[in-house]
């Protein structure tokens, strides 16, 4: 499936008067945002790079020949031990369960970070993870990663609802059941609630069905020199592939620089403009929700939401 290819892209806007109105007010007032706030880093923290990687954490996963090279691996601190590298992780159960699927998951067109396992059989190790190491660097091909999204999850519609996905109340969780209509929130109007509740009045019913979806693809694909795609992990979601889709359009025109086109090119797929909607409302509520949030990291994704709401 590429971008390019894809049924029912068309170069024409549909605008409904309303919609029309939304983005206008929207994009007179938005401005391009530099910082990104998203629910996974997509890149380092500023500063010293952190603990070093223990000396039992080595041992745990075999690779204590040679001295560990510290970098950053999509987005994020790790260290490479020859063929392995290993790297903390934000969730233990998360990357656990990230770890088993990946394990024996199958991608078409996608390369995968294979897990590697402790001495003692574990996926984490005191809140480090290992996988085979993987080259590429994050590179702004976003419709290759939508491209890369949906092979993902065309894979992952056999999986079934992860039990750790049950009664949780992470950031991501609530921003996304938000966006959903599942949930109401109370939002900071100056960082991002007054536009999400504007746009809320735009959401219908949908019937696409949900699956496990990556829901941070945005600065989580590799590319290596050939352009092929890599994935590290899955943060998971119980959600439609469409919405996960629009997730990374809305990422990388608000944070990416990516031009407005990218909209249009995957409008082939089920219930776009409400996918996207859906979208610019789960990254509003997590905008608002975040420690991180100023009226810096607000303007892309005013400015994104403009677009969008000319679709509706």
């Amino acid at each position: 499936m590429t971008a390019t290819g894809h049924p029912g892209v068309s170069g024409r806007r549909r605008e409904t008067e309303p919609g029309t109105r939304v983005a206008a007010s929207i994009l007179d007032r938005a401005q391009v945002a530099f910082d990104v706030v998203t629910a996974v880093p997509v890149r380092p923290p500023a500063g010293p790079a952190g603990a070093p990687l223990p000396p039992h954490v080595r041992s745990a996963f075999g690779v204590t020949d040679g001295e560990p090279l510290p970098g950053v691996w999509a987005g994020r601190q790790a260290w490479r031990c020859g063929e392995v590298l290993v790297r903390p992780v934000l969730d233990n159960a998360v990357a656990a369960w990230s770890a088993g699927v990946l394990d024996g998951l199958e991608v078409d067109g996608v390369r995968l970070a294979r897990p590697v396992r402790s001495s003692d059989g574990r996926w984490v190790v005191a809140g480090w993870a290992a996988s085979r190491y993987v080259a590429g660097t994050l590179e702004p091909r976003y419709d290759a990663v939508v491209d890369t999204a949906m092979r993902l999850h065309a894979a992952t519609a056999r999986i079934g609802r992860p039990r750790l996905l049950d009664d949780r109340d992470d950031l991501l969780t609530r921003s996304a059941a938000g966006a959903f209509g599942e949930r109401r929130l109370s939002l900071d109007p100056a960082t991002g609630g007054t536009l999400y509740a504007q746009l809320a009045g735009y959401r219908t019913p949908v019937r696409l069905a949900p699956q496990v979806v990556h829901a941070e693809l945005f600065g989580a694909v590799l590319f290596d020199d050939d352009g092929a795609p890599a994935l590290v992990d899955i943060a998971p979601c119980w959600r439609p592939a469409e919405w996960a889709a629009a997730v990374v359009v809305v990422d990388a025109i608000a944070w990416g620089g990516a031009e407005e086109g990218l909209l249009w090119r995957w409008s082939g797929l089920a219930e776009w403009p409400q996918m996207l909607l859906r979208a610019v409302l789960h990254r509003l509520a997590l905008h608002a929700q975040h420690p991180e949030a100023s009226p810096r990291t607000l303007g892309g994704l005013e400015r994104t939401a403009g677009m969008v709401s000319a679709l509706l």
